[in-house]
């Protein structure tokens, strides 16, 4: 089916949205040893994440913003037989490179299992079309195979999102196709054996409470690579200021790009809740109970720019951004209001150019 600006995919896979850079760097990759069944070489796929130019002149826009080394132990993992566990905290990219490092390998994205307390044993091996089931009895052409199922008949990448939020027992289906690479068919007495080129790049929050620890043989399936929220103020704002602009166009906001300003003061906001005191290290604060992550103030800054759109004057300003702001501090209602209102007196109202944002704040938290 086309489609027109109306019925616009509003969140195309990565390898849509980067078809053209994905293609030049199969081009300029064509004499660097490739894993079987990979697209791209592991130097290619890293500079697809990581932004470059090649030799021929062409830019590849970066897609992850931090230590190169961490990509590269991420792309090592996957062309052994370890798969490769992202770990960090809500908002610090796992997602987002677990989809580009299966574009940029497998040339397709689209196989995922998406964990949460409802996911069965059925959504990482199979489940069966039971009209056919009954009528035929148990035959491939019954069968249902899940995304991992696919993955390994065709050896392609899987990527299976928030795994820690799988029951134990599920989880531990894993085991065998990860260390074995088999997925046993004991209706029919026959097994899928994995192709060249299967791996799977899970994803998993280490802040949430009351999540399903990995068992230690299915965490030694993994190589787990950390991923760490921004080190500098300087890093974080290009990376907001990165993904604002690009989810702006995506959304068709009518709205100019928000200032550099706005980005950085949203950023220090967040840090210094973050770490408890003050970028010049003088004041200790309290935190909230929060994350405050980088996927958060692009968040905040995207709610900004539209309310900028809708019903102002296509200009990001202060009170256009207070309203996400202090819904993204304010998690928990009473502990939280104390934090944000102590850190606005003491902090926010005390620094020159900042009396905009101050009233604006305490505005929407009154």
């Amino acid at each position: 089916m086309s489609t027109t600006p109306e019925t616009a995919v509003l969140r195309p896979h990565a390898e849509d949205v980067y078809a053209e850079e994905l293609a030049a760097l199969r081009a300029a990759d064509h004499d660097r040893p490739k894993p079987p069944n990979w697209h791209l070489s592991p130097w290619a796929t890293v500079t697809y994440l990581l932004g470059g130019k090649l030799d021929n002149g062409f830019e590849i826009e970066p897609k992850y913003i931090g230590q190169r080394r961490l990509m590269e132990i991420a792309v090592a993992t996957l062309a052994t037989d370890r798969a490769l566990l992202l770990l960090g905290v809500p908002g610090t990219a796992k997602s987002w490179v677990s989809e580009h490092l299966t574009a940029a390998i497998s040339g397709r994205s689209d196989l995922l299992v998406q964990g949460t307390a409802g996911t069965s044993e059925d959504a990482i091996r199979y489940s069966w079309n039971y009209a056919r089931l009954i009528a035929e009895g148990p035959s491939l052409g019954a069968l249902v195979p899940s995304p991992l199922f696919k993955g390994m008949q065709e050896g392609r990448l899987v990527r299976l999102e928030e795994l820690t939020r799988i029951p134990s027992d599920v989880q531990d289906t894993l085991i065998t196709m990860l260390s074995e690479k088999v997925l046993p068919i004991p209706e029919l007495s026959t097994e899928v054996q994995a192709v060249s080129g299967f791996n799977v790049i899970a994803t998993a929050n280490d802040r949430d409470k009351g999540v399903n620890e990995l068992s230690s043989a299915l965490r030694r399936r993994f190589n787990t690579v950390v991923l760490p929220l921004p080190t500098s103020a300087e890093e974080e704002v290009r990376i907001v200021q990165t993904r604002v602009e690009k989810q702006g166009k995506a959304l068709q906001l009518p709205v100019e790009a928000p200032a550099l300003e706005q980005i950085s003061r949203l950023v220090t906001i967040f840090r210094e809740l973050r770490s408890g005191v003050t970028e010049n290290g003088k004041t200790k604060l309290k935190s909230p109970s929060g994350t405050l992550s980088t996927g958060e103030a692009i968040s905040v800054m995207n709610s900004g720019l539209a309310l900028a759109a809708y019903f102002g004057d296509g200009t990001l300003r202060a009170h256009d951004l207070a309203a996400g702001l202090t819904g993204a501090v304010l998690k928990d209602p009473v502990q939280d209001r104390t934090v944000w209102l102590e850190y606005l007196e003491t902090v926010v109202k005390e620094r020159d150019g900042w009396k905009d944002l101050y009233r604006a704040c305490r505005e929407v938290v009154e």
